[in-house]
């Protein structure tokens, strides 16, 4: 190993313990529960709005039997504006399995947290690292791009085989001595390199503590890491919400099925065509539809052009057989179900 390497891990520990971050709510505890937590909110989430998230959930589900034992509506209702609804599915099937298969201890290596339900490699090594002082390179998003910039990496990372030889390389890096006791630091300090000064766009790199050894800054191509040509191909759906209330703000919903675009979740009546959902409703209600404006709502892979259709009754009435397994919800009783982003959105006045 090189001195370059072996410099790496411990400038990294150094540089983290004077100028990282300290003051987030899931440091400053070596609970596995609390920071698997938070690794799973910030998965493509930013800190500003995991912070609420976190708290509401640590308030409602302090440990993981808490959370193993509620509701999965409730679990979602919690979630409800976070997207990515299949994290909180998981986080909730994972929960039980460390009930259930570990007496409520979460395993202690990130080989055996990759056994959970939605924990991936990076997010197992975190957990491990961080709690348990494990050895292990973690390598999410802001860590693939501050060491890409620093060893000038530049194989596309859209190819399996080459982010295996950057995960090979990643564990070179990792500090050598007093390691049990470094481990948590530099996992939280290349994170917070990558969150705060290895930015994607306009790095910090007078505040960077690698700075002087990173290939990208002296070749000036920093904006240039990490490489990845793989596109994806988005896709688009046109999708009419029907969105029946009352006078009194009782809305209707129905459960998605448990997989496809909403899983789990509660929603308007979704239908392919204005003509379908017309054809859903009794002739009597049909003539009280009100469209309103057209709205677009991104997915990771897909845009929604959500057209929403609006109709209110004075009292709550069956909708027809055709409407499927819906029901009347209180206006008091709706904020808390764990709804689509563009569903809230619609029902919050």
């Amino acid at each position: 190993m090189s001195t370059q390497q072996i410099n790496f891990g411990t400038t990294v520990v150094a540089w983290q313990k004077k100028h990282g971050r300290h003051d987030l709510p899931w440091q400053n505890t070596q609970d596995p529960y609390a920071v698997w937590l938070s690794e799973i909110m910030l998965q493509q989430t930013q800190v500003t709005t995991v912070r609420d998230y976190f708290a509401r959930f640590m308030a409602r589900f302090p440990t993981v039997a808490d959370l193993a034992v509620a509701h999965q509506d409730e679990v979602l209702g919690l979630w409800s504006g976070l997207g990515y609804y299949s994290r909180a599915r998981n986080m909730h099937r994972a929960a039980q399995e460390v009930v259930a298969l570990h007496g409520g201890v979460f395993p202690r290596s990130a080989e055996s947290l990759q056994t959970l339900p939605g924990i991936g490699r990076s997010t197992a090594a975190a957990v491990a690292s961080l709690c348990f002082g494990e050895p292990i390179a973690i390598l999410d998003g802001n860590v693939k791009r501050v060491l890409t910039r620093y060893l000038g990496f530049k194989e596309n990372l859209a190819s399996s085989r080459v982010e295996k030889e950057l995960w090979a390389i990643a564990q070179t890096l990792l500090p050598q001595c007093d390691v049990t006791q470094s481990m948590p630091r530099y996992t939280q300090g290349v994170m917070d390199l990558g969150a705060t000064v290895c930015t994607p766009k306009k790095p910090q790199c007078g505040q960077c503590p690698v700075a002087n050894a990173c290939v990208a800054k002296r070749e000036g191509q920093t904006e240039n890491y990490p490489i990845k040509t793989h596109e994806l191909k988005r896709t688009s759906e046109q999708l009419w919400l029907l969105q029946a209330q009352t006078t009194n703000g009782d809305v209707w919903l129905m459960q998605r099925p448990q997989t496809g675009v909403w899983a789990g979740l509660y929603c308007l009546p979704v239908f392919q065509s204005f003509e379908a959902l017309q054809a859903a409703l009794p002739a009597k209600y049909r003539v009280h539809l009100q469209e309103a404006a057209v709205f677009k709502h991104v997915l990771t892979h897909k845009d929604l052009h959500v057209h929403p259709v609006a109709l209110t009754l004075p009292s709550p009435v069956k909708l027809g057989v055709s409407m499927g397994e819906g029901q009347w919800v209180l206006q008091a009783d709706w904020p808390a179900l764990g709804l689509p982003a563009p569903v809230r959105k619609l029902l919050t006045p």
